[in-house]
């Protein structure tokens, strides 16, 4: 979906750049933008309501953090994932979300148990529906993972996840973009139960090996379907 159609108006004059790539930023997270998809900075701007020159900055600052990409012919688009980065991005995901929902399973209040399985219920509920909403499944799968990673209280290793999921957003939920066995059989809700489990219990061998599966099945499902490229010549 282009991006100009996403993105809201800024409101807020002084800080035109740090609310532009905050809104970008969250669209690649989500996986609201498609992988090769190309980004205009006019079209973006004049949906946002500002200048050129904060969109371009926001950008670049992506772009810096290999969210962006500038293709060879100059235009800035959203990255292709080749399977073996990929494969890569997702062991390091495991080890460093593991290490997230382990501290947070070693101080998991009932506060957080209860926004855990909250967020839980809304993505089982949006999954029994005829046509379940894609945008709502992905953000109650973001919301759930992150409830965790922030309760760890570790700020430079939920800004390391952060950059993991900024980097492979655009495919990182392709499983719940829409009709899927994982959804049709609410995997992730049943993974996210045993994460759950593993707050309840304080116990964070069952949180990480929650989290695993999720993970890593997933990852496999999205390897399987063939939207990775292959070769490492992109073009």
């Amino acid at each position: 979906m282009p991006l100009a159609t996403l993105v809201t108006p800024v409101a807020k004059r002084q800080t035109l750049g740090a609310d532009v790539y905050q809104q970008i930023r969250e669209l690649l997270m989500t996986g609201r933008l498609m992988p090769g998809e190309l980004i205009s900075l006019r079209t973006t701007a004049e949906a946002l309501g500002v200048s050129v020159m904060p969109v371009r900055e926001a950008m670049y600052q992506l772009v810096a953090e290999q969210a962006l990409e500038i293709s060879p012919n100059r235009a800035i688009r959203v990255p292709l994932t080749r399977v073996s980065q990929f494969r890569e991005i997702t062991a390091i995901r495991v080890h460093i979300e593991s290490l997230a929902v382990e501290r947070a399973a070693e101080q998991a209040t009932s506060a957080l148990i209860d926004e855990m399985r909250g967020w839980n219920d809304r993505l089982e509920r949006e999954m029994t529906l005829k046509k379940p909403d894609a945008s709502k499944l992905i953000a109650c799968n973001k919301e759930f993972h992150f409830s965790a990673y922030r309760a760890a209280g570790m700020p430079t290793l939920l800004k390391m996840i952060e950059g993991m999921w900024l980097r492979i957003g655009p495919i990182l939920n392709y499983d719940l973009r829409g009709p899927s066995e994982r959804v049709a059989r609410r995997m992730a809700v049943q993974q996210h139960l045993r994460i759950i489990e593993g707050m309840e219990r304080r116990d964070p061998a069952i949180a990480a090996e929650g989290l695993r599966l999720d993970i890593e099945g997933a990852a496999e499902y999205i390897v399987t379907s063939g939207v990775l490229v292959e070769a490492d010549d992109r073009g």
